[in-house]
């Protein structure tokens, strides 16, 4: 796990959209652990109906076709999906790692679950381990105060890191740079991209 940072040149189209644990089996057709740091066609996992939609994106000529036809071709794989115990399970550690949890034993303690059963629906369901997603939770929880603050060694501890050192470490081995490289060639601060949001009602039984 490794962010990777890009120098856009010319025009570029990106569309993400972001599945809750568990869904990624019933609208992908595979774990999401599958998915993991590799690039898939959607050609791949759909077949016939991904080379489809993404000629269709192609051709679309404003953002609102765009959302149309990612969530009419959602809406036709949806069909009549379930969520399941283990996706259920890796989206409740999610809304505990987020809310401040950082040791997965705790979490599953709290769930009722063995850690070990917990590791297997996170990797299922998310496509990182809970550890790997604590931490990406943490850096993404400095990011965020660092926008507003240069106080290294305050944010360290608000953020959860044992001291300074152990920031700049996550910082390094997620990011590639210190968190001063990092907010340089940033700009010298964060901005948030422009987003389009659309929620997909689906079924859960």
């Amino acid at each position: 796990m490794r962010a990777i940072i890009k120098s856009k040149t010319g025009i570029t189209r990106t569309v993400i959209l972001r599945f809750k644990p568990g869904w990624s089996v019933p609208l992908l057709g595979v774990a999401a652990s599958e998915l993991t740091d590799r690039i898939v066609p959607l050609e791949d996992v759909w077949g016939r109906a991904g080379r489809e939609l993404c000629g269709e994106l192609l051709a679309a000529r404003s953002r609102a076709d765009v959302m149309d036809r990612v969530a009419r071709a959602l809406a036709l794989r949806a069909g009549q999906p379930f969520e399941t115990a283990s996706g259920q399970l890796a989206r409740r550690a999610v809304r505990l790692l987020e809310g401040g949890e950082v040791r997965v034993e705790g979490v599953a303690d709290r769930l009722g679950v063995t850690a070990r059963h917990l590791r297997r629906a996170f990797t299922e369901n998310v496509g990182i381990g809970p550890k790997e997603f604590a931490r990406t939770v943490r850096l993404q929880r400095a990011v965020r105060m660092a926008a507003t603050s240069c106080d290294w060694a305050r944010i360290a501890a608000d953020a959860g890191y044992y001291d300074q050192a152990h920031l700049i470490a996550d910082f390094r081995q997620l990011l590639g740079l210190t968190p001063g490289a990092f907010f340089k060639r940033a700009g010298g601060r964060m901005t948030r991209p422009k987003r389009i949001t659309s929620d997909f009602p689906l079924p859960v039984r």
